[in-house]
């Protein structure tokens, strides 16, 4: 079994992703899977490959028997970079992720996105909710709502001519993690200076699909996941103990949660 790394346009803007399953080229047609595949959205400034493949979470859900298709999100990874920000905001990317379950023949997926990718996968609940088995919003608590008290520090922090020029620590940890990491610092800047479309508590509360919700609990970023699940009808939260926004990735019981979720999902749609 090896994954396949490709490329699809999407609105005109060429969109990377990865897919894995043992399957093989079955993947492309979803009556040959043994378990539903599970589409993974990284954060902000990251990219598939350090979110979800370096942390192995690929490995662990293909362990477990789910294939997965990672999403490079517009402006990072392998995908195309404008740096003009009207071509940016979290509910244009949840249309790439569902455009990329429409080029892939998948007609329903779990959807697991991390950070940013978990506003990205409360849009696509929103927009497309049909298309989501369930959902693990990882990452994000109730700040998805209140936000995180502006971007522009960020963008100016990606804008800056050296990271030791910026003076707010958290746009710097930003800044000097996109660098680190390969990211175009003008497309990234683009990204937070782009339309801030809102997930609501009334967009939230009209979600029926499952939701997990699983916030690490030092996790200073991503607010209260307690306070969040309060907005979402019949979801669940799984603390991640100890563990801040970046460490919480690759945590044990972040993965097992996951698993079981997974699997509680399983036993509830081979029941319908």
């Amino acid at each position: 079994m090896s994954a396949i790394i490709d490329h699809f346009e999407s609105d005109g803007i060429e969109i990377a992703y990865r897919f894995e399953t043992a399957e093989g080229q079955g993947f492309l047609q979803q009556g040959a899977l043994k378990k539903p595949p599970v589409l993974l959205i990284h954060g902000f400034a990251s990219n598939f490959n350090i979110n979800w493949v370096k942390p192995s979470w690929t490995q662990t859900l293909h362990d477990a028997g789910y294939p997965t298709i990672c999403i490079d999100n517009r402006g990072h990874g392998q995908s195309q970079k404008p740096h003009d920000p009207q071509v940016y905001g979290a509910h244009l990317m949840a249309r790439d992720a569902v455009r990329l379950l429409d080029h892939l023949g998948i007609d329903q997926a779990y959807v697991m996105g991390y950070s940013m990718g978990a506003r990205i996968t409360a849009f696509m609940l929103h927009q497309n909710e049909k298309r989501v088995r369930a959902a693990i919003f990882g990452g994000m608590g109730i700040n998805m709502v209140r936000g995180l008290g502006g971007s522009a520090p960020v963008a100016e922090a990606f804008e800056a001519d050296r990271p030791e020029d910026v003076a707010d620590p958290t746009a710097r940890s930003f800044r000097v993690f996109a660098q680190n990491s390969g990211g175009d610092l003008k497309a990234l800047a683009a990204c937070l200076r782009g339309p801030r479309v809102k997930v609501t508590p009334e967009m939230l509360g009209g979600i029926s699909t499952p939701v997990l919700i699983a916030v690490g609990s030092r996790d200073d970023i991503a607010g209260s996941p307690d306070d969040l699940q309060a907005l979402v009808p019949g979801s669940k939260v799984l603390h991640i103990p100890n563990r801040d926004h970046m460490k919480s990735v690759g945590d044990p019981v972040f993965k097992k949660g996951v698993l079981a979720f997974l699997s509680e999902m399983d036993h509830l749609h081979s029941r319908d």
